[in-house]
Order: structure tokens, then sequence, then C-alpha cells
């Protein structure tokens, strides 16, 4: 039965997500279970693409993100795909809508991590930020609003702005092994091998700004995404924190971690804000 086959997609979306991040997983729990599962399937897919570009170095990443490309569109054409991570994927994409520009500009971004390793001008760096991180940010956000075209345009530049800022922060906080291991530069006039405190403070400034904006959209989200947005907000924004009291040299050669008994206090302080209606 297609049923029982979604049920099995639908959980290997959820186990993705628990697999390769328990901080995010952990806030998909806090969004109301209406939800839930598409914002796995959401992840799981952009999880697939991601290591298929950043960590099958023994393979040829080229074949393997074309033959996904052409079993994505294949899925969002029949909506059905013996994948059952893109069967998931596709499960939410026609169900709330999400338009095709949405997901061409993630696997654009997503394939330019096979060829190119530095982005020279604001241009470019914008435009795969856009890409890897805005766009994923307004598939969720299609997500938590349901059809209410009104409210996701009021909040379109928010959500783009908390997508950025989670990204930048991931950028900052993976320096190490993109720099080394992959031979990525993402951040713009900026020399990796001679970081320093001025650019690293410039980097912190500009995703500050970024969670600034991001915040005026939380606080208007419906309640049904309000508490697991504003989770991950707080993850992120700890993190930053910790990016922002660490030295440059040591940003460089380390990666940067909240330990699972912060994130209790994180997630417990959050519950608290949450129910006192401060956010």
């Amino acid at each position: 039965m297609k049923s029982i086959f979604d049920t099995v997609s639908f959980e290997c979306s959820k186990n993705v997500t628990k697999s390769y991040s328990t901080s995010f997983s952990a806030a998909v729990k806090m969004l109301a279970p209406s939800i839930r599962q598409d914002i796995y399937n959401i992840y799981g897919f952009v999880r697939f693409a991601d290591e298929i570009v950043d960590t099958f170095h023994d393979y040829n990443k080229e074949d393997l993100f074309d033959l996904f490309e052409k079993d994505l569109q294949t899925a969002l054409q029949n909506k059905i795909s013996l994948n059952p991570i893109l069967n998931s994927f596709q499960h939410t994409v026609h169900k709330y809508q999400i338009p095709n520009s949405m997901i061409n500009a993630f696997m654009k971004s997503m394939r330019l991590d096979l060829v190119k390793t530095e982005y020279k001008t604001f241009e470019e760096y914008n435009e795969y930020i856009y890409g890897s991180a805005d766009v994923v940010g307004l598939m969720c956000l299609k997500v938590f609003v349901n059809g209410d075209d009104t409210k996701y345009n009021e909040l379109e530049h928010s959500a783009m702005r908390l997508g950025s800022a989670f990204q930048k922060v991931n950028f900052l906080r993976d320096l190490k092994a993109d720099f080394e291991d992959l031979s990525r530069t993402y951040f713009p006039n900026t020399d990796l091998s001679k970081l320093d405190e001025e650019s690293k403070n410039k980097i912190i400034q500009e995703i500050e700004a970024d969670f600034e904006a991001g915040y005026q959209g939380i606080v208007n989200l419906p309640l049904e995404a309000k508490f697991g947005v504003y989770t991950a907000y707080i993850y992120y924004k700890k993190l930053l924190s910790k990016l922002k009291k660490t030295p440059s040299a040591e940003i460089k050669n380390t990666r940067i971690r909240v330990s699972d008994y912060q994130k209790y206090g994180l997630f417990a302080k959050c519950y608290f804000t949450y129910k006192l209606n401060i956010i």
C-alpha cells in the first residue's frame, strides 16, 4: 500500500534528522505535531544533497549529484519516488505548494560546492547564501503559515535573514573543516589563513544584524511554529556568543560546540520564556 510506503519514507526523513543533528531534531520536537513531519521531510532532503557535495570524497560526487537531481525532478513530476527521502520531500512540496524556484536555487548553490572554493564578491556570496540557506528558511515558512499568503509575505524577509544567520554561524563554526578539508572560503575579502580579530568581528556583526532581523519574524510566527523556531534561534545565538568569545586563532583550529549540558539549560530557558509569553 502507498500509505505504508509513505509512512516508511517519513520515518526515514525523521531518522536522518535525528542522526545528523541532535540540536535541530530537538528544536523540531518543539514544533506542533501537525507540522513536525514536514520539517523532517525538508531537512532530510537538504541534508542528503549537502552530504553528497561535502563528504562523499571516495566517489564521483558530480555523478551522484546529477543522479540525485534527476531523481528529484522525477519525484516532483510523478509525486512518488523509490528514494524515501525524495518521496517524503515531494509530499511536502506538493502539500504546501513550495515553488520550484526555491528548490532550483538550493540545488544551484549545492552544485557550486562541487566546483567553487572561493567567493570573492559579496554578490556571489549573497547568491550562494540565498540558495543554500534563505530558501530553506522560506520552505519551512511555507509549512509554518499553512497557505496563508498574507502571513508568508509579512514574514518572508525575516525568514531569509534568520536562514542567513544560521548558515553564517555554521560557516564560522566549521571554518577549519571547510578551509582545510574542502579548501573552501565563503566569506569575501577575508584571508582565512590569516584570520584576525578585526575580520572575525566584522563577520560577527553581520550575523548579529541577521539575527536581529530574523527575531522580528519569530515573534509573529503562528503558535504552531514559534516555540520550535525560537529554540533554534537561541541555540544558534549561543553558538555565536561562544564564537565571539573565542580568539580568531582558536576558531581556525577547532570546532566550537555547545555542550549537551548547556543545550538542556537553553531548551529549559526557552520553554519558560515561551510559557511566560515573553517572546
